[in-house]
């Protein structure tokens, strides 16, 4: 296997520990997170002062001379395709895309290839230095097949980890877009009946619950309150359409990222979204509320009306605030415009 080698010294008043010593002072362009160099000291890749060492709690004092012998980064398994992306933002170390509706993000038994990682492999080409040892895009979220919008992914091992802690520890800025059934409004007294859900200043509600696998369907997610992952779902509408209201534009935003988490917690609180055909509930909206077009374009809208807009997160290699919008795709437009929307 290839190999190259990263030699640096370690500076003055260093952490005591040999692993963070090696964090803080391992240059830039080597892309090595912490994750991977604690992995190249168990393995014996590297040395101080010419001696192999494999402890990472080795006390260091500075000014010695570390060498690692990286691997040079596989080739990925996946093939890499020609597919068309819309990219919004690239550096060498991440790249931020505004995926379409109907595109899956990465190749599982089902889906072989015509993702996202098989389209970012052929428009990366060799600006992917390695994520954990092998060329391939650091995939740190991911949004369902039928859902659009924005996702950042890791170019490199360093900014695979960053973004990665930064996602464990909720501090991503993500907002969506969704035109749901009905009207989630403080007002409704059936909502003050639903378990999990409340609502806070500014008529903002706040879905509340634990999620899992469903036991006996393993394509959906299930609500719980004990067992499960914790999960919160806030929501605010944009716009009401209809008269009297049978439908709306909302904003969601996450304070966890579970695996469907915005139309499990929807259709929870009695709102599922138009278009779901598994939490939707594929309702008919009366055409004396919304009109002969609102409700044939509810009908047949094939996706649910989902739409991830804004996505913010620091950088993780410069610590440069970034926040990206994306507008809402044709399809959302137009459903929203025929359902009486401005």
């Amino acid at each position: 296997m290839a190999e190259a080698l990263v030699e640096f010294v370690i500076a003055d008043n260093p952490p005591k520990r040999l692993d963070k010593a090696l964090s803080r002072d391992v240059p830039v362009e080597a892309s090595l997170s912490r994750t991977r160099l604690a992995k190249l000291i168990a393995e014996g890749s590297v040395t101080l002062d010419g001696a192999v060492v494999t402890d990472p709690k080795l006390k260091v004092a500075g000014g010695e001379l570390v060498v690692i012998t990286v691997p040079v980064a596989e080739e990925s398994h996946i093939g890499p395709e020609d597919i068309p992306l819309e990219v919004i933002w690239e550096d060498d170390d991440l790249i931020v895309i505004n995926k379409p509706a109907g595109m899956v993000v990465h190749p599982a038994p089902g889906t072989p290839n015509g993702t996202l990682v098989n389209a970012l492999l052929h428009h990366c080409g060799d600006t992917l230095s390695g994520v954990g040892g092998m060329k391939r895009p650091g995939i740190v979220h991911r949004i369902d097949k039928e859902t659009s919008g924005l996702l950042v992914v890791a170019k490199t091992d360093a900014a695979h980890q960053g973004l990665a802690a930064q996602f464990e520890a909720h501090t991503v800025e993500r907002y969506y877009r969704a035109v749901c059934y009905g009207v989630p409004d403080a007002n409704d007294p059936r909502l003050r009946g639903v378990r999990g859900v409340n609502f806070e200043p500014g008529n903002i509600m706040k879905v509340t619950t634990h999620l899992a696998r469903h036991k006996t369907d393993r394509q959906r997610q299930a609500v719980l309150f004990e067992g499960g992952r914790h999960a919160v779902t806030r929501v605010r509408i944009v716009e009401p359409f209809g008269d009297p209201a049978v439908a709306s534009l909302v904003e969601c935003w996450l304070e966890t990222g579970r695996t469907h988490q915005i139309r499990v917690h929807m259709a929870h609180a009695g709102h599922g979204l138009i278009g779901d055909p598994v939490y939707g509930g594929r309702r008919k909206l009366g055409e004396k509320a919304i009109g002969v077009k609102g409700a044939a374009a509810a009908k047949a809208f094939a996706r649910q009306a989902l739409h991830a807009a804004v996505l913010g997160f620091e950088h993780p290699v410069t610590g440069e605030d970034l926040r990206f919008e994306a507008p809402l795709p044709e399809d959302m437009a137009q459903l929203i415009a025929d359902l009486g929307g401005q």
